[in-house]
């Protein structure tokens, strides 16, 4: 804030004092060279003279039109001794001479308002010479110092080094007559301007000092010191505290950053939890079947007559669950990683149904389990077949681990116009409404005690959903708790002409 505050200083000592002059004599330019091309645009009227004298009185400066000679031939605002009005035929010349070598214009300053050794006396208020379209109007308007010589426009300015900007044009008229025109514009003294400034300068300095603190204690107070405590608070969160709270007053923005982190809070510490069920089951999945395998091993190694192809097939089943097991938490790092890619092409949809449910045969003979398939006719679409049997697979999967008693799964092939919808129904408890949109977290479980008929990870949701989505197909559930749950999704179906 001190350093704006500064800044703030600085920049209004440049632009109203330092540099005041400066700006001063600019503008003053900008004046003079607009009054005279406003008098250039008039220049052929037939009341010039009034156009002069307006022009002068609108931009406070004094103007002089004369022959190619010198003599005036229209002038308004005209002081006493002015550079512009009383010159000598060689001052005259030199003052052309310079317009002509620059093309017609120049602009230079001159020192002292009065030339008082210029000689000669000011004019009876008669014009020199005539003038084409001299006009006789009214003019009494711009009495008190428009005219020439007037006492309204006489100020006793002797002894101030005053400075003056004089702008002359060459100009010629229709009739090829040539006439010098002279624009006087005072751009000084400043002095007393500037000293004004400095002293409001130093008040103004004071105010922003005291206004700086007040606006640093109000920041501190409803700025910084929330921000402050959101800080704290986050560096107990990166050291694995996800039960902090993050207490942000102050201006909105705080308000709402402390409302994100806590939702980030609450977000990480679920994640925690979740991930160390998912440590939890994986690591009951995986010591299963190694203990299986194991343990069969060991028998037909030491006992004489066990090495049998019943043990040796219990081996393998162990081994093929292991295999399954990394092979879906591979797949699912894959997938949330986006390096996996589509290798999309037409198949049978209906024929990939079968031959998912043909691999659950054998939970059907053993363990009584039912899964019926319902459809109409065979259908195809263009999708990626290996990563559309495993959506089918997962889906049937999860369907038989929170089958209700009766061991029943149902699919369904739906065919809506051009897409062909698959429904996968259990009767196990079904969801609750709020937990619906968790259950495709890779680390969630509705029930963690349930008795699955297979072993599994319980990340299979996650790779359903990963793989849909990269499908760009829609996928949902639809529960009601103690009655079961129907997850679908839906593919677009390729016609036989297409």
């Amino acid at each position: 804030m001190f350093g704006f505050t500064v800044f703030m200083l600085a920049l209004i000592w440049f632009f109203q004092i330092a540099y005041l002059n400066n700006f001063y004599k600019i503008i003053k330019k900008h004046e003079l060279r607009k009054a005279a091309s406003e008098l250039l645009e008039k220049f052929d009227a037939d009341n010039l003279e009034w156009h002069i004298r307006r022009i002068a009185s609108d931009y406070d400066i004094s103007i002089n039109l004369t022959d190619s000679s010198g003599r005036s031939v229209y002038n308004a605002n005209i002081m006493e001794n002015s550079h512009i009005y009383i010159f000598s035929d060689e001052q005259f010349k030199i003052m052309y001479d310079k317009a002509k070598s620059a093309g017609g214009t120049v602009m230079y300053e001159v020192s002292g308002r009065y030339r008082e050794n210029n000689g000669g006396a000011m004019p009876d208020g008669k014009h020199d010479i005539s003038f084409p379209h001299q006009n006789t109007d009214d003019f009494s308007g711009f009495d008190g110092g428009f005219g020439m010589g007037g006492s309204g426009v006489i100020f006793d300015m002797h002894g101030m080094d005053a400075k003056s900007m004089v702008y002359t044009r060459i100009i010629t008229d229709t009739d090829g007559n040539e006439y010098v025109l002279f624009a006087n514009s005072l751009i000084t003294p400043v002095d007393a301007t500037v000293h004004t400034l400095r002293v409001q300068f130093v008040y103004i300095s004071v105010i922003f000092v005291i206004v700086t603190l007040i606006v640093a204690f109000v920041i501190s107070r409803h700025i910084s010191k929330p921000i402050m405590n959101v800080n704290e608070s986050a560096k107990k969160l990166a050291e694995g505290n996800f039960d902090v709270k993050f207490e942000g007053g102050g201006y909105r923005e705080v308000r709402e950053l402390s409302e994100t982190l806590n939702y980030a809070a609450v977000e990480l510490g679920r994640t925690g939890r979740l991930q160390k069920d998912l440590i939890a089951n994986v690591s009951h999945d995986l010591r299963t079947p190694l203990t299986m395998i194991t343990a069969y091993s060991e028998v037909m190694r030491d006992l004489p007559g066990e090495n049998t192809p019943e043990n040796a097939q219990v081996i393998i089943d162990e081994s093929r669950r292991l295999t399954t097991l990394v092979n879906d938490m591979l797949d699912l790092s894959k997938l949330q990683a986006g390096v996996t890619e589509l290798n999309a092409e037409e198949f049978d949809f209906t024929a990939s149904i079968l031959a998912v449910m043909k691999r659950f045969s054998k939970l059907t003979e053993q363990s009584g389990y039912t899964i019926n398939f319902e459809y109409a006719d065979d259908v195809k679409v263009y999708a990626d077949e290996f990563k559309i049997h495993q959506v089918i697979y997962n889906l049937i999967n999860n369907a038989i681990n929170y089958a209700g008693e009766d061991k029943t799964v149902i699919v369904r092939q739906k065919v809506r116009g051009e897409t062909v919808r698959l429904e996968v129904e259990d009767h196990g408890m079904g969801i609750a409404g709020d937990e619906l949109a968790n259950i495709w977290d890779r680390y969630y479980k509705v029930d963690k005690n349930h008795r699955r008929a297979i072993q599994g990870s319980g990340i299979g949701l996650s790779i359903v959903q990963n793989i849909l989505k990269l499908h760009n197909a829609k996928y949902g559930v639809d529960s009601t708790e103690g009655s079961g749950c129907v997850f679908w999704f839906e593919l677009k179906i390729v016609k036989e002409e297409e």
